[in-house]
């Protein structure tokens, strides 16, 4: 039990952006703070690469990489849907750097729990459509100019029918809805955050211009924008 207990400590830990507090990781265990102190020193003593800051909390070190120690059921399923929603609605590329992911992530597995994983009954599908193939053809574009932050210029026609030619935009990040991509971008032209279909995307370009990751026009500032 408590063998299981250090695991999803590391888990907890290897999860995080932020140190974690021991009555945070208290809570999420069902234990007492006090376990937590125990349970951190014997990992501390068992050499793994956790550092606790004071009235900060526990994080791992930075550098270390720590293999997936288990995963319970609920999260076999969770990882092989997301896999297959992604072989499924994804382009090319990215359908096989996920089938690609999914076999990396079976062979950590022991045996066992590897042939239970690659034999979930859970797929994911969608109806070819149009919209979704056009899509498709923008996605790797989309996905490295926003790696790399390149600047785009696109000809948009938006669901009115009304028609705009080479708009000057930031790409930030990309969602996926029920039927559509759809990419966030900074107007330049319009000094604000602007969401574009991908499938009514009629041209993108490359200007040879990167951006900053400037605050105020990121993407985690246009979501940190939504009503809640």
């Amino acid at each position: 039990m408590r063998t299981l207990r250090l695991f999803e400590l590391l888990d907890c830990l290897r999860s995080a952006t932020a140190p974690v507090s021991a009555e945070e990781l208290a809570r999420k265990l069902e234990v007492s703070p006090r376990t937590i102190y125990r349970d951190m020193a014997t990992l501390q003593a068992m050499g793994a690469p956790v550092r606790g800051e004071s009235g900060l909390g526990y994080q791992l070190e930075k550098g270390y990489f720590l293999p997936p120690l288990h995963f319970d059921e609920d999260e076999m399923e969770a990882i092989m849907l997301g896999v297959h929603l992604v072989m499924a609605r994804g382009d090319t590329t990215l359908a096989s750097a996920a089938h690609r992911v999914s076999g990396k992530l079976g062979s950590t597995m022991h045996s066992q729990a590897e042939l239970h994983y690659r034999n979930l009954p859970l797929r994911a599908y969608y109806r070819k459509t149009m919209e979704i193939d056009q899509a498709n053809k923008l996605l790797p574009l989309m996905r490295r100019s926003i790696r790399k932050r390149m600047m785009l210029a696109v000809d948009y026609t938006d669901l009115s029918g009304k028609e705009s030619r080479e708009r000057l935009v930031r790409p930030l990040g990309l969602t996926l809805f029920d039927a559509v991509w759809l990419l966030t971008a900074w107007c330049e032209a319009r000094n604000a955050f602007r969401n574009f279909r991908l499938d009514r995307i009629g041209k993108a370009e490359v200007t040879g211009t990167t951006f900053k990751n400037e605050k105020g026009k990121r993407f985690q500032d246009y979501l940190d924008a939504l009503p809640s």
